[in-house]
Formats: structure tokens, sequence, C-alpha cells
């Protein structure tokens, strides 16, 4: 495939879907009778994100061959998200459930991910020359190695096989201690392997700390920057890194900046201030897709948009981005009333 037709191709997001059991607005988990559901996962977030801006995207998961697992590819396949590659096996569907955050009270994720579907199905199943055929990037993220030493090797095998077909590679370092802690005590090695085949590497100062094994203080402007040199020195493959920078006043009232580096440059936005949330989770996957979407334009471009999508989906209940490019052009344009 040639460099043009590389670049205008589709990205391939590669990770588990979740059924999100969440408790109304401001209340603890089972406080009342009732949980509202939704299908929702890191990279199916990202897929999309991207299809409602009009990019072209794909998931490639595993899902189980039940009503559940028909649900949830329902869900992506209705945003225009291509779903020829999504595999269903017998089995269960992953959970989370979430306990919103209100004022001071931060919000809490328990997951039951454990024997899913997705968890199950061994690197043998993914017929990744196929699937990367017409691919312009491999999208996944730290999620994947973090829950079984199965699906480590799985996600390694999808980035080789996308570096060996010239396909780039975005990584999303997605550190998730309370997975990491089922099966391993070090997760940093597994994921600077992962980041050492990375061409976009989502992460702060923080995720490269825990990376090279140092102490960087992500609120630091000048230590940004001095993780990000850090980081091209020691992962050759990196092109870019993206990430933000979020000062937390309560659930409900947050700062928000983000910023793109490459090994020569840097860009970081000015902070905005994100007031009135209504739902934080899933914020790091509008950002991503926004950032991907808008990469070839330039740094500045992709960071400003990222943050944007990111900032309008803190106020859309639940994980995926339903902001299409005309309402993200409006958010960016400014003013609040109605549009008519």
């Amino acid at each position: 495939m040639d460099s043009v037709t590389r670049a205008e191709g589709t990205t391939i997001c590669f990770g588990e879907m979740l059924l999100r059991l969440s408790a109304p607005a401001a209340e603890a988990l089972f406080q009342h009778d009732r949980l509202d559901a939704c299908f929702v996962g890191a990279e199916a977030n990202v897929a999309v994100a991207l299809a409602r801006l009009g990019r072209p995207s794909a998931l490639v998961t595993t899902l189980p061959d039940s009503a559940i697992g028909e649900g949830a590819l329902d869900t992506v396949r209705r945003a225009g998200v291509d779903v020829r590659h999504v595999l269903l096996r017998p089995g269960r569907m992953g959970l989370y459930y979430l306990s919103p955050g209100s004022g001071l009270r931060q919000p809490a994720i328990i997951y039951d991910r454990q024997n899913s579907s997705f968890a199950l199905t061994g690197a043998e199943a993914y017929d990744w020359p196929a699937v990367l055929e017409e691919a312009a990037m491999l999208h996944l993220s730290g999620i994947t190695p973090a829950l079984t030493p199965e699906t480590h090797a799985l996600s390694l095998t999808a980035m080789e096989a996308a570096r060996a077909a010239g396909v780039l590679v975005s990584f999303d370092g997605n550190f998730r201690a309370s997975l990491w802690q089922r099966w391993c005590a070090d997760p940093a090695p597994i994921l600077a392997r992962h980041v050492a085949l990375a061409d976009l590497f989502f992460g702060n100062a923080r995720d490269i700390s825990l990376l090279l094994g140092t102490s960087l203080d992500n609120g630091d402007p000048q230590q940004r920057r001095a993780a990000a040199l850090a980081a091209f020195a020691r992962f050759p493959n990196l092109r870019h890194i993206a990430s933000t920078h979020r000062r937390v006043v309560h659930s409900g009232l947050h700062h928000l900046s983000a910023r793109i580096d490459t090994a020569d440059d840097f860009f970081e936005t000015a902070e905005i201030e994100v007031s009135g949330i209504v739902d934080r989770i899933g914020t790091g996957d509008a950002f991503a897709a926004g950032v991907i979407a808008h990469l070839n334009e330039g740094i500045e471009h992709a960071a400003q948009t990222g943050l944007a999508l990111a900032v309008l989906n803190h106020f859309i209940r639940g994980d995926m981005s339903p902001v299409t490019s005309a309402e993200l052009a409006a958010f960016q344009s400014g003013g609040g009333d109605v549009r008519r």
C-alpha cells in the first residue's frame, strides 16, 4: 500500500468492550434499586468518537455470542464504526460498576472482567494481515496487557503485526492499578515494551515516570517537557507524545489543558475551566480521538482539537462521545447560546 493510501486509511481500535453499570447521578452504588447501563470500552470509545467526526474507524475485539454481545456490537455499528473484524465467541461480557462523584466525593470504579470472552480469546484468532490491510493506524491501550499474561502477549502481537505492515501505532498508557495488581507486581517493563513499539503515545509525566523509574512532576511544565525528552531518548520509535493536565477542585469543577510533544518541539494549550461536569469517564478517549483525527494538521491544531473534544465529553453521560465535526467546530468558535 502506498503512503498516500495508508495515510488516508482506517484507524483500527483494538481492545475489550464492557458493560458499564452506574448509579444515578450523585448517588452511591446500590443506594437505590437502579443502575444505568451502557456499553463502553477505551478503544471502542475512540473508534466511536472518530466515526462521529467523520473519520474511518474499525473495532477489533471479541464479544460474547449472545444478546449482550449483539447489543454491544450494535452500539458501535450505529455510530458508523466498521465491525467486520469483531469476533463473537461463547462467554461473558466484562463489567464495570461506576459510583459517580458528587462535590468532594470522588467517583469510583469497580471492575468485574475476569474470564470474559475477550480475555479468553488467543492471539491466533485474529487475522492481523487482513485487519491491517487498509489501516493507517492501530490504536490500543495499556488496559489490554493489564488484564492477564495472555492479553499482554495478545497486545504485543497486534502491535508487532502493525509495525511489520507499515501501520502507525498509537498506544494510550491508561494505567489501571487495580487490574495490574491481580497478576503483575511490576508492570513497568511490560508497558515499556509496548511503548517501544508505538509512534504516538498518550501519557503524561507521571506515566513516563512509571516507565523510566524516575520521579517527575506533571504539575510542572518544565518537568513535563523533561519527561517527554526522556521518553524520546528511551523509545526511538516515538514521534509524538500527547497528554493532558487536570487540576481537580471537586467532582464538578476541573481545569484541563493539553499538550503534544515531539523530539524537537512542543505545544501546550491554555487551561480551560470545566464546570458543571456531568460525567468525566471517557474524556481521555475523546482527547485521543481528537488528536488522532487531526495530528496530520500539526501539533497545535491536534492538541486544541483533542482538548475541545475532551471538554465537551464532560457534559455527556456515558463514556462515548457523540460529538460531530460540526458540533466540535461550533464549540471551538465560541458562544454558548442555542444553535438554530
